[in-house]
């Protein structure tokens, strides 16, 4: 199917069905050999199926689709260079699980690891950890225990990356970032951990979401690790430890689908967006939050601080007033930021929760830089404006770069927020404009141009209702909008265009035959791009998507889809022919609409800024 690495769309009709839900565990049929485990009065009931070794692993080398490829460099670079794999497959990683007695225990076990890349690994690990006394209490304790094998073997990536020595400084800047990057993971494990705590087996559903965006950026945040250091000899020590923590983040993921499946009920999905054909707001936007998303008048929202050039407000730099934001400050902190161009780089870290910026308009309130890797600097440090802490909210914001074509990666801003918002912002540059790194993100009626790869990243992003233009970039250069990094099949990342205008900015039309344009290239092996209900204008090759370094990377694996744009740039019939693009339906469309690929529940709400459904409806 083409949508098998989605959660089924859970929706409780009305308060009966969820109490009739909330009181069963549907089973599994005895044909598909699927366990479902249960409590019921601390007992489980299972189906057990038989699996031989040798067919594990057969079924392992068959179904192997985990390589990772090599860093995203500039068009340039990649025109000229191959790809080589980064993730061993999973024989690589097979071994005989230890031998004990056969149980309850290890049937569930087994039938929960057989929806794994890596079933003999994932199978290893929880044997393992029953055989040293692991009390199998309920289900649920089974993700804990594959959780907690992440957490304990991102501890022995931490370990190695502090014990590397070189008197390099590119390399000492990869060990520093990798660092970052490896006690980020650590702490969205440790979020994945906790979220368990408390949870009965019939509240499982509710927290799939959370797990499902956790994990899927610590993958992320391993694989820009790798990324950051060149091929050679501390590249090959720090992947051995980052494979096998991000096997086990792809086992933890797929287990969790697989379960999460079978415990919930299958809903129609046409027939539900059908029946909500109103602009509703994610369930996670506070009722306050939504008076400010509808708000007209900035100025009536009654803002914590005011950040003004001219002196008129409380602080004249947006980094003075994100020092002043207390630690913890119960509810939603706004800073309004007036009229002016910010020449800064700004961090909004993770301690700074639910905070909103509002400004004057996307062209009159501009946080603005220059950084870029032309200057040696890496690209994920080039960010002018970076977003961490969950819940940013961003309305009539300008961020920019202005290190120009010539600046190669230079990125205006890097979101990583979790349930972040931005509304009638616009983002300004060339190539990597737009970092939309991790996480689940919604940008609504903003602007995005650039040249190469502008909106790259691996969070589960959707834009809806934005103009995206091409600018004109080095002589003889390709455009390609998007570049999307999913590296494991199980994550629920990807990019959704949706009811967006896809144009020539003003300084490539001219030219616009001397720089052919594209909707994307595959960044990682299990890209995925979605493009639908859109205008497009002549500004797109026929064939539409770009290959990766002009080889066949990722073009079987990838998803790449279409359905109804318009304008000439719309038609599809000389599209690629490629294994993994897809003129899809309008069924399979409604996949990628906000509710079910955001994995978020969703209230009705009228005059909302957000389009639940599909607009053709």
């Amino acid at each position: 199917m083409a949508f098998q690495d989605f959660d089924k769309i859970q929706e409780r009709v009305n308060a009966n069905r969820k109490r009739k839900i909330k009181k069963r565990i549907i089973v599994g049929s005895v044909s598909l050999l699927v366990v479902i485990a249960a409590m019921v009065g601390g007992a489980f009931a299972y189906v057990a199926y038989e699996k031989k070794h040798e067919q594990q692993v057969k079924n392992n080398n068959k179904n192997d689709d985990s390589n990772l490829d090599t860093p995203k460099k500039s068009q340039s670079q990649s025109q000229s260079q191959t790809l080589a794999p980064t993730t061993p497959t999973p024989e690589d990683h097979v071994s005989a699980a230890q031998s004990v007695i056969p149980g309850p225990a290890d049937k569930i076990i087994e039938t929960l690891c057989s929806s794994t890349l890596y079933k003999i690994t994932c199978e290893e690990a929880l044997k393992n950890r029953t055989a040293k006394g692991f009390a199998l209490e309920s289900p649920t304790t089974l993700f804990t225990s594959a959780i907690e094998a992440v957490n304990e073997n991102l501890d022995r990536v931490l370990e190695k990356v502090l014990s590397l020595q070189s008197e390099n400084q590119d390399d000492k800047d990869a060990i520093a970032q990798c660092k970052l990057l490896v006690e980020d993971a650590k702490e969205e494990t440790v979020a994945s951990l906790n979220k368990f705590n408390g949870t009965e087996i019939t509240d499982f559903a509710k927290i799939v979401p959370d797990l499902d965006s956790w994990l899927s950026a610590v993958m992320s945040y391993q694989e820009t690790c790798l990324d950051g250091f060149k091929e050679g000899t501390l590249k090959a020590e720090v992947q051995k430890s980052v494979n096998s923590s991000q096997i086990l983040t792809s086992n933890s993921l797929a287990m969790i689908k697989s379960f999460d499946a079978n415990l919930s009920p299958v809903a129609n999905v046409a027939s539900l967006a059908s029946r909500l054909l109103l602009d509703e707001i994610p369930s996670w936007v506070s009722n306050d939050d939504r008076r400010m998303l509808k708000a007209v008048d900035v100025k009536s929202l009654n803002p914590n601080t005011t950040v003004a050039k001219d002196g008129s407000g409380n602080f004249t730099t947006i980094n003075d007033a994100l020092r002043a934001m207390p630690e913890k400050y119960e509810g939603r902190y706004i800073i309004y930021v007036k009229q002016g161009v910010y020449d800064e780089s700004v961090i909004v870290d993770k301690k700074k929760a639910n905070l909103t910026m509002v400004g004057d308009g996307s062209q009159k309130t501009i946080v603005t830089g220059n950084k870029s890797h032309a200057n040696t600097i890496r690209t994920f440090l080039t960010a002018t404006f970076v977003a961490q802490g969950e819940g940013f909210m961003a309305q009539s914001m300008g961020f920019r770069n202005t290190a120009g074509p010539e600046g190669h990666q230079a990125v205006a801003i890097r979101v990583q927020s979790d349930k972040s918002i931005f509304l009638n912002c616009r983002f300004e540059g060339h190539q990597d404009t737009l970092h939309a790194y991790t996480h689940r993100q919604y940008y609504r009626s903003c602007v995005i141009l650039g040249t190469v790869d502008f909106i790259f990243g691996d969070a589960a992003a959707v834009f809806q209702n934005c103009n995206i233009f091409i600018r004109k970039g080095l002589p003889g250069q390709m455009n390609t909008i998007t570049a999307q990094g999913r590296v494991d099949k199980f994550q629920t990342t990807g990019f959704v265009v949706h009811k967006c205008k896809i144009a020539a900015d003003e300084d490539l039309k001219p030219v616009k035959e001397e720089h052919k344009s594209y909707l994307g290239r595959p960044w990682k092996k299990y890209s995925r791009t979605v493009v639908m209900e859109s205008k497009i204008e002549n500004v797109i090759d026929p064939a539409g998507w770009l290959r990766w370094q002009e080889t066949d990377f990722a073009i079987d694996t990838l998803y790449y889809a279409e359905y109804m744009n318009k304008g000439p740039g719309g038609e599809t019939a000389s599209r690629v022919k490629w294994p993994g693009f897809k003129v899809i339906s309008k069924e399979e469309a409604l996949n990628y609409t906000v509710g079910p690929f955001l994995q978020g529940d969703w209230i009705n709400a009228t005059g909302s800024p957000v389009k639940f459904g599909l607009y053709d409806d």
